[in-house]
């Protein structure tokens, strides 16, 4: 190991060891090894050589930052924020690889996880979301940290340090016209501004403890957020305007939207494309939000049809019950999934659609899932380790991968969206 140093800011930094890089692994690490033990190394890549610092360790790995590139990969690239690197902001990880190269190493997270925990190897391409053909510009919904003095920034990785930062280059243009980085919010623990495809911003506060927020004068809606009791709106709507293809979706500003602006459109077409909903059939949609995907099964199972939307946030529920009110097929029920399927008694859909929370959707919803006997479940996962869980539990009762669509909707994270396809033939 190399002796430590301190950085620029005089903070003492743990050992430096030389390593090279191996392959990516989930959460925006590459791995090494050092003296028999595994480390996951950040703002490296796979084959470099680098220098690395030691920022953790545990009985069974290491964690480190690279710090010094001694043979950089071909697809290393300048970071084009200046806040990205070992010590600083936390919210991207591959800022120092090519697009191409990014795509490419979530690819390889994506298949590593269907073939580690579900055993089935599959090639996987990552495709582009229309919005950011450059990867910056696109997050709809930006959370800022707000230190004692009201300035606002970003956390470090691992962190609670705050990097305060002049504009996020990931954050759209909607959302740094807000400018939240340049105002005062004394009093203030977070704060989050969201900004709509229909054209509307947010501001979402939350106190720290029982501090009273100075409020500066923002060009979009001001919302408290009261923990338990949610938001209240101060000034202007406590809901924006979504609007996917010819729909307009009323999202509750402290609720669940894709936060790149083409997600919803591409997701939405993926899951018809894949789901096939035909005239006359009944889907389910689990975990349905605000109702994305119950209107665009509604309207392709017609009038003869049924859709049923299942969510257990209450002020989602309002919302997609507003925005299905066009669409007698469809109905929404508040609660969690495999309650909510018992309590009405559903034993069978032709479709079932489930997009769950990180999580995944576990074994019991699994088991209730599977007891559906439905010919076609349509996944839709922002974690590849607990898809691949999900697909392995489902395989007992007949279910197969048929196929799977992932997409960059997060430039320069590590985060990815995936789309699968299961399918069981009859009996």
């Amino acid at each position: 190991m190399r002796d430590s140093y301190p950085p620029d800011g005089g903070e003492h930094i743990s050992s430096q060891v030389e390593l090279t890089v191996g392959p990516v692994a989930n959460g925006g690490w590459c791995v090494a090894r050092h003296d028999g033990r595994v480390v996951f190394v950040r703002h490296a890549l796979p084959g470099e050589r680098v220098v690395a610092r030691i920022t953790e360790e545990t009985a069974r790995f290491l964690r480190a930052d690279a710090v010094e590139i001694l043979e950089p990969s071909a697809d290393r690239v300048t970071p084009p924020c200046p806040y990205a690197g070992p010590g600083r902001c936390g919210g991207c990880d591959w800022q120092h690889a090519s697009l191409d190269a990014q795509r490419r190493l979530k690819a390889d997270v994506v298949a590593e996880q269907l073939r580690r925990l579900a055993g089935i190897d599959r090639k996987v391409v990552v495709e582009e979301v229309p919005g950011a053909p450059d990867g910056l510009g696109w997050r709809t919904r930006v959370q800022f940290a707000v230190d004692r003095d009201g300035s606002a920034g970003l956390r470090r990785h691992r962190s609670h340090d705050i990097e305060h930062i002049d504009r996020c280059r990931i954050a759209h243009p909607a959302v740094e016209e807000v400018g939240a980085e340049r105002h005062s919010w004394r009093g203030a623990a977070a704060v989050e501004v969201v900004a709509s495809s229909g054209g509307d911003h947010a501001v979402i506060v939350e106190p720290a403890g029982h501090r009273r927020v100075d409020l500066p004068d923002v060009d979009a809606s001001v919302l408290l957020d009261e923990g338990r009791r949610g938001t209240r709106a101060l000034s202007g709507r406590a809901s924006l305007i979504e609007r996917v293809g010819g729909r307009d979706f009323r999202v509750t500003a402290s609720g669940f939207w894709q936060v790149h602006p083409g997600a919803a459109a591409t997701l939405l077409e993926t899951v018809l494309e894949l789901g096939r909903p035909e005239p006359g059939e009944w889907a389910l949609d689990l975990y349905c939000g605000a109702g994305l995907f119950a209107a665009g099964l509604a309207e392709a199972v017609g009038p003869d049809g049924a859709v049923l939307g299942i969510e257990s946030e209450p002020q989602a529920v309002q919302d997609a019950r507003f925005n299905l009110r066009d669409l007698p097929q469809a109905a929404v029920e508040r609660g969690k999934v495999e309650e909510a399927l018992d309590r009405l008694e559903i034993e069978r859909a032709a479709l079932v659609v489930a997009d769950p929370p990180r999580a995944g959707l576990g074994r019991p919803v699994v088991d209730r899932v599977a007891s559906l006997d439905a010919s076609r479940i349509v996944y839709v996962s922002c974690d590849p380790a607990t898809m691949s869980r999900d697909i392995a539990w489902f395989a007992p009762y007949g279910y197969e991968l048929t196929d799977l669509r992932a997409f960059d909707q997060y430039p320069m994270t590590h985060h990815v969206e995936c789309v699968a396809l299961l399918t069981r033939s009859p009996g």
